[in-house]
């Protein structure tokens, strides 16, 4: 079941001593033969290493104290999300604000056809790797991420919650947390499909940052290399 609407407020106050996490699911492999950077359109949905990906994934989220579970909209998030949510009897609250981002190359098939970028009419969207200027800025993305993430935070006050994202919001994310620059080498990304980076709080301060790999025993098995 799906909830789009505002969050509701949590029952237990946070104190300078709650503990809470926030755990970042990235989605699983997406079915995507000719290799289409798909971005934010619509029709993608998860390959069915995928959903296996997904259902491990849950498998080691669900024994969590998860109370309060999100999703980006996307069809792929949404059904990496849904197994856990089955598993947990918990709503799913679509959050535009952990969308994938925005990307002026969405469409090309660059991850089979690079060449494609050498057109004249892409190099004023190269121009800036930092920014990036091909797509929506690192800061941006940092800010609606990180609003979503407090909002989670509380809504899941001394428990847990899980956000279904995608590999950029979620890396940028973890970066923003740990205090690192934003803009990187998109290779030195530790976010792999179905990966989950847990933020922990306690109180309003982040204490923590972990990662894991749930369903990395099928990691060799993909071979989706372009999207998030």
């Amino acid at each position: 079941m799906t909830n789009d609407v505002p969050l509701s407020p949590s029952t237990e106050a946070p104190t300078p001593t709650t503990k809470t996490l926030v755990h970042l699911v990235r989605h699983g492999e997406v079915f995507n033969p000719k290799r289409v950077l798909y971005g934010r359109l619509d029709g993608y949905h998860l390959s069915e290493l995928g959903r296996e990906m997904a259902e491990l994934t849950s498998q080691w989220l669900a024994p969590r104290d998860i109370t309060y579970l999100v999703s980006s909209p996307l069809e792929r998030a949404q059904e990496t999300a849904a197994p856990l949510a089955e598993k947990l009897d918990l709503p799913v609250v679509l959050d535009p604000r952990v969308i994938e981002a925005g990307n002026d190359f969405e469409g090309l098939t660059v991850g089979s056809n690079p060449k494609q970028l050498l057109q004249p009419r892409f190099w004023p969207k190269l121009v800036n790797p930092l920014r990036p200027s091909w797509g929506e800025p690192y800061q941006e993305i940092a800010e609606r991420m990180y609003t979503a993430i407090l909002d989670a935070r509380d809504a899941a006050a001394g428990h847990e919650a899980a956000v279904v994202s995608h590999q950029l919001p979620v890396w940028t994310a973890r970066r923003f947390a740990e205090g690192k620059r934003l803009w990187h080498d998109p290779r030195s990304r530790e976010c792999t499909l179905a990966s989950v980076t847990t933020i922990e709080f306690t109180g309003d301060e982040i204490t923590g940052v972990q990662y894991a790999e749930p369903a990395g025993r099928l990691l060799p098995n993909s071979t989706q290399s372009v999207g998030a």
